[in-house]
């Protein structure tokens, strides 16, 4: 399946991050921690070149801990302050004031230097569609500042949100690259939802997502849906469908709706917690 989605809204948005970049200390970019290197865009890299760069670690309570804890040191090695949150967790807000503060100390030493008092830092949240960025910005602002939906493309324009004295965010719609080199970026992409389902082919990527699971965590699909080990990726999808009832008229098993459960359960983390991708099996980014 060759997975690309690049809507004519998201070049705009671009333009209009690129303009933004001059009015901003830090960027913080979410990513996803079942994918901490597939939900990067390389795009942000370019724009937010001589900014101080933040990565926060979205939706860890969805990932294997071990993997995100190699990743955190992953992204320090690169120079990034990196820190593992659920953005829909306030107790996971101290540490990233902490960052902030840590990341622009430069920043507030030089306005120091110059008599400029409690001018606030002004950092730009960034990251591809449905990594948290919203939910991350209510949380940390204590109240609904942000749009927030479970689904890619909720947050249109940009705004800005006045945390407190210290702190302005200036929140940013999400924004994918106009082409996936390696197609396996795309593939886990799709499997987080960060691809709209609509332009997918379900079926098949339930079974890649199967495959996956079976090589690195089976224990997922066995415990969940009481299956035997060393099945097929069709034959357990087939499972699921009966043990799910997921039926067509005529009692003929319903292997699109299989499908769609299947990547519900594992987004939701109802098949624990999962990465996709290991620090030490990619090469230098």
């Amino acid at each position: 399946m060759n997975v690309q989605w690049y809507p004519g809204h998201m070049t705009k948005a671009k333009r209009q991050m690129q303009e933004d970049i001059k009015l901003i200390d830090l960027i913080i970019e979410l990513v996803d921690a079942r994918v901490p290197l597939s939900s990067r865009n390389p795009d942000i890299d370019e724009l937010g070149k001589n900014k101080a760069r933040m990565i926060l670690l979205n939706k860890a309570d969805l990932a294997d801990e071990k993997q995100s804890r190699a990743w955190m040191e992953y992204f320090k090695e690169k120079g990034f302050y990196a820190v593992s949150i659920d953005s829909r967790n306030k107790g996971s807000m101290k540490a990233v004031s902490a960052a902030i503060t840590e990341a622009c100390k430069e920043k507030t030493e030089r306005d120091r230097r110059r008599g400029i008092k409690n001018r606030p830092v002004r950092a730009m949240v960034a990251g591809i569609p449905n990594v948290g960025k919203s939910t991350f910005i209510n949380t940390f602002a204590g109240k609904a500042c942000a749009k927030t939906g479970n689904k890619p493309g909720v947050t249109k324009g940009k705004q800005w949100i006045r945390l407190n004295k210290s702190v302005e965010l200036l929140d940013t719609p999400g924004i994918l690259w106009p082409k996936f080199e390696d197609q396996a970026v795309g593939m886990r992409l799709a499997y987080i939802g960060s691809i709209k389902d609509d332009i997918l082919n379900i079926e098949e990527l339930a079974l890649g997502l199967i495959g996956y699971l079976q090589e690195f965590y089976p224990a997922a699909l066995t415990e969940r849906y009481s299956l035997e080990e060393d099945q097929k990726p069709l034959d357990i999808l087939t499972s699921v469908a009966k043990a799910r009832g997921c039926l067509k008229k005529g009692e003929e098993l319903d292997y699109e709706k299989a499908s769609r459960l299947l990547l519900e359960e594992f987004r939701s983390g109802k098949l624990g917690r999962v990465t996709l991708e290991f620090p030490e099996k990619r090469e230098e980014a």
